[in-house]
């Protein structure tokens, strides 16, 4: 999947709303008037009207509803992917993506987002493609045994102002977050695993300790697992076994910049709810 906007980063962005709910579309574009005041905000409420939209103009960012009156929403996202805007990126905004998500159907799509988390969260994630943070604060704990790519995906990280405790195993992240737990801290904002690594215990392994024996929610430590494996099922198992997201290889940099930043900002709004509870 490409995040890709293309030609027009130097103008103001223009953002598509697709939703069938009047409402919802006034809600979503109440939130990014507020918070992305430069931005040209288009809605529409059908799928037929969408595709007219874009075939009047480029659009940079897109949200699209799984359920439209006239069609499914990923019948429109591959209709925008056969278009001459290829590489626009393509949101699901929906309350109930996660059967698709575990059955990998959301292939034309590039991010998907879970209405639940209510809708400044939604404006603080297409902010991040349309006008991406220069500088960000977080630790990252990285599992990867490849020093090649480590050592590019730590400086791609510690550009934008994140910390990254790397790691070369699963065995090492694992005494790494005991330490931290003993301390009473959890030591991390996000991991970030690659799922294949040379010692006995995989990206796999990592997440389901870190789900199970240590308890920590997606929202308390959410984990990015990072996989060349295309086979639907074991990115479906690995949805199921508590990954936030996956990132495919070879990864693409605004991608997964992106991808770290949102879990980074939704962990952070999930502790500030619960706090306020």
């Amino acid at each position: 999947m490409n995040a890709e906007v293309g030609s027009r980063a130097d103008t103001a962005p223009r953002v598509l709303v697709v939703d069938g709910s009047k409402v919802v579309r006034q809600l979503i574009t109440r939130v990014l008037k507020a918070e992305l005041p430069e931005a040209e905000l288009v809605d529409c409420g059908s799928g037929a009207e969408a595709r007219a939209l874009i075939e009047q103009g480029p659009f940079d960012f897109i949200t699209i509803a799984l359920r439209l009156p006239d069609m499914d929403g990923l019948e429109l996202a591959r209709h925008v992917r056969e278009s001459a805007q290829a590489y626009v990126p393509i949101v699901v905004v929906s309350g109930d993506v996660d059967a698709r998500l575990h059955k990998r159907e959301l292939g034309d799509v590039t991010d998907y987002f879970d209405k639940s988390l209510g809708f400044q969260a939604l404006a603080d994630f297409i902010r991040g493609y349309v006008r991406p943070e220069a500088t960000a604060e977080g630790t990252v704990l990285y599992v990867e045994d490849s020093r090649v790519v480590a050592l590019a995906t730590r400086r791609m990280l510690e550009k934008i102002g994140l910390t990254v405790r790397h790691v070369v195993s699963v065995e090492d992240a694992l005494a790494m977050l005991e330490t931290d737990r003993a301390q009473g801290q959890i030591g991390a904002d996000v991991v970030l695993t690659d799922v294949s690594l040379k010692g006995e215990l995989t990206g796999g392994d990592l997440l389901e300790r870190i789900r199970s024996h240590f308890g920590y929610g997606k929202g308390e430590l959410p984990v990015l697992v990072m996989t060349g494996d295309e086979n639907p099922a074991n990115q479906a198992a690995l949805l199921k076994a508590g990954a936030n997201d996956l990132v495919e290889k070879p990864v693409e940099e605004k991608l997964l910049v992106t991808k770290l930043l949102f879990q980074l900002r939704v962990a952070k709004h999930l502790r500030a709810r619960a706090q306020d509870a």
